[in-house]
């Protein structure tokens, strides 16, 4: 079994941009679909339940909590 990964805790201006994202809904898809993960994750739901939430596979979940803690918010812009 995997290790179980989360985001890190979340500044309260780091918090803000992924809500903004997902409330707004004006962004790509795949930026929303980042948000959530991270918002998911930030809730303390496992990567296959936010992979189940975003349509993706749960490796995809991992990968987007793993980059979000090395770069911050600016990973939904990639």
């Amino acid at each position: 079994m995997a290790e179980r990964v989360r985001v890190r805790r979340l500044a309260s201006e780091e918090g803000a941009e992924p809500l903004r994202i997902v409330c707004r809904g004006e962004h790509g898809s795949i930026r929303v679909r980042r948000a959530m993960a991270v918002m998911a994750s930030a809730s303390g739901n496992t990567a296959l339940a936010i992979a189940r939430l975003v349509v993706a596979d749960d490796g995809t979940a991992r990968e987007v909590i793993h980059a979000f803690n090395e770069v911050g918010p600016a990973v939904l812009d990639l």
